[in-house]
């Protein structure tokens, strides 16, 4: 494993558990922690920006451009990520299963799809 796989990999985690936990907090009433809840969610999409930014800076790559079909993505990569939440939160905090996982299922699709919008169908 290259090393800015694995840094790539720690910082990813620790800011993906961040924002994770962030949202749960922020998301269940029981926990009562709204106002901390989102500023971990906060600090977890900051610390996923710096690994990205310092990932590409290890490789040696450079950022991508800010073009129509980059921002077009962008857009469709935060739908399909609210969609898969909006699933979830249908099963976890409103109790509607059958609606919740089809929601989720529908987010996932969306998500699997970004592979041929991305990569392309050779």
């Amino acid at each position: 494993m290259k090393k800015s796989s694995f840094v790539a990999l720690i910082l990813g985690t620790i800011g993906g558990v961040l924002f994770a936990l962030g949202m749960c907090m922020a998301l269940l009433p029981e926990w009562n922690a709204f106002t901390e809840g989102v500023i971990f969610g906060g600090v977890g999409i900051v610390i996923g920006i710096v690994t990205f930014l310092v990932w590409c800076k290890m490789e040696k790559k450079q950022l991508p451009k800010m073009s129509g079909k980059n921002v077009l993505r962008t857009i469709y990569i935060i739908l399909a990520v609210l969609v898969l939440g909006v699933g979830m939160c249908m099963c976890l905090v409103w109790q509607q299963i059958v609606w919740g996982t089809l929601v989720g299922l529908l987010g996932i699709v969306m998500l699997i799809a970004l592979i041929p919008m991305i990569k392309g169908i050779k």
